[in-house]
């Protein structure tokens, strides 16, 4: 049985896919077609229900709930770890409502939090998350919000952060936040559900045991290249709430969904959003 899976080209994506695709793992009979994209673009394709399971951020998870169900492992979760709104110069968070800030999608999660944080900040423009770096150092915004690796790399650039909306998140729910999930089609029946879940799940403790075995995958699409940051990038956002969502990780994306209604920031979504136990 073949499957397409969607999925971005960063570091912790194909360090939690590898051993499942490359079948270094038992896919019980499931041959997964890789559909790459960067988030925004496999956001778009989760709201037309292209691919059977896949990567989105879950501000478009909200938009696409459907279609879609989240799968207990895969996501990025985690503490310390949310979007950075940067700038070329110093700037305050009082002034940041009258910034024209590049963002890396508009169904990113960054874009939420920033929407939940700062609801009158309307002047946005879309960029690729990988140029948004530039196109602050060349003056075409005032400010970007950086997400996956550029964390690691814009303080080199002589760039300088502005607000850390992770933390703003964790102060504000003391819950971790919740970046990207994956989810599955609602066409397949909850016992198959269960068992691409338990495939990921499998594929992530088969990297952690196998540190090496993935890492020509991750340098063949990493943007950063830089070994210690793809490392960093992969501790950062591959850890036990990929593994499992567990009930923390499950109460921490009600609320931020809480939040974004509050604010009229998001679609009704469905009730039954997470898997059942098959």
């Amino acid at each position: 049985m073949k499957l397409t899976l969607g999925f971005s080209t960063c570091p912790n994506d194909t360090f939690i896919f590898d051993a499942a695709v490359h079948k270094k793992i038992d896919t019980l009979g499931i041959d997964f077609e890789v559909v790459l994209g960067d988030v925004e673009e496999l956001n778009k394709k989760a709201f037309e229900g292209e691919i059977d399971i896949t990567k989105l951020s879950y501000h478009a998870y909200a938009y696409a709930s459907n279609n879609y169900v989240l799968l207990n492992s895969g996501s990025a979760l985690g503490n310390n770890n949310g979007p950075l709104l940067i700038s070329k110069k110093k700037i305050y968070p009082d002034e940041i409502n009258d910034l024209k800030i590049a963002i890396p999608g508009k169904y990113t999660t960054a874009n939420l939090l920033l929407g939940i944080a700062y609801p009158q900040s309307k002047n946005k423009v879309t960029y690729l998350f990988s140029d948004i770096e530039d196109a602050i150092l060349e003056e075409e915004v005032d400010a970007g919000l950086i997400i996956h690796e550029n964390r690691f790399t814009y303080e080199a650039k002589g760039l300088k952060k502005i607000i850390d909306l992770g933390e703003f998140w964790e102060n504000h729910s003391q819950m971790p936040i919740p970046l990207g999930g994956i989810v599955i089609h609602r066409k397949y029946s909850v016992e198959f559900q269960n068992k691409i879940s338990n495939i990921i799940k499998c594929s992530i403790k088969y990297a952690y045991k196998n540190p090496t075995s993935s890492l020509n995958y991750i340098k063949k699409y990493a943007q950063e290249m830089n070994a210690e940051v793809m490392k960093k990038h992969i501790d950062l956002y591959v850890n036990k709430y990929s593994l499992e969502l567990g009930i923390k990780g499950k109460k921490a994306i009600k609320i931020l969904y809480d939040e974004a209604s509050k604010r009229d920031l998001i679609p009704e979504i469905l009730d039954n959003i997470f898997i059942e136990k098959a």
